[in-house]
């Protein structure tokens, strides 16, 4: 399990290392070969090769669970419905504004935990369990950041162990489902400040509207303009991404 762990987040600081232009080396040759194993490393090595495979399909898991995806993601999707533009901006836009975010927020805590622990142990300078320690505590100390004492003990209380005396002694599997509730409690709480002002449009549109004696035209027509013109005066995008990025500092 431990191995597992270390692996997806190698795989997950590969992922930044690439996006933040890391210059590429030469290309690597990958053969199989079938046969019979004269020598348990080989069987090993296998196991690795099918072990990082797998991992490469949870990738996508990891960088939910870890980083800061989730809160970025409910609030852009919030935003949506509260200017009430449906399936504008699409979801794949959304998502890709949510991905590009995470790079920029998670990369200089990725090149710390390459730097610190991937880079010594593929050059064998330490082992794997220091390699471990060292590429996991930048991500440790990033989501303990982001959560809430309550959420943690929640999870503690119900995995029935003991109470850890130090941040340090809280494992993996406990802090990653503490943060992701903290994170989708503060994507909502994000969300309500954002839904207030459009609100107050639909409410004022739908006032005058039926002090006019307009009640068959609907009010989320007549207010949509007006929430965009809003958001385009106040450079809402602007606003938006400096908010969430300065809410992890």
């Amino acid at each position: 399990m431990k191995k597992l762990c270390l692996i997806s987040i190698f795989v997950l600081l590969l992922v930044f290392i690439i996006s933040a232009g890391v210059q590429a080396q030469s290309i690597p040759k990958v053969s199989v070969e079938l046969g019979d194993s004269t020598s348990p490393k080989d069987l090993s090595t296998t196991l690795q090769i099918i072990l990082m495979l797998t991992v490469l399909t949870l990738a996508p898991s990891i960088i939910l669970m870890v980083t800061s995806f989730i809160r970025l993601t409910v609030v852009l999707g919030f935003l949506r419905q509260a200017i009430g533009t449906q399936q504008l901006p699409p979801n794949q836009l959304l998502v890709s504004l949510a991905l590009i975010l995470t790079f920029f927020i998670i990369s200089p805590i990725a090149n710390q935990a390459y730097t610190d622990g991937l880079k010594p142990y593929l050059d064998e300078e330490i082992s794997f369990d220091t390699a471990f320690d060292r590429g996991v505590e930048p991500f440790r100390e990033f989501m303990l950041a982001q959560t809430r004492e309550k959420d943690l003990a929640l999870f503690v209380n119900m995995s029935g162990m003991e109470q850890p005396e130090t941040p340090q002694d809280i494992p993996l599997h406990i802090l990653i489902p503490g943060f992701v509730i903290s994170e989708l409690r503060t994507g909502f709480q994000i969300a309500f400040l954002i839904f207030v002002p459009f609100l107050v449009i639909d409410m004022i549109v739908a006032s005058v509207l039926m002090s006019m004696g307009m009640m068959m035209l609907p009010p989320i027509i007549v207010a949509l303009p007006f929430k965009i013109l809003l958001f385009v005066l106040v450079d809402g995008w602007y606003l938006l991404v400096k908010s969430l990025i300065g809410s992890f500092y």
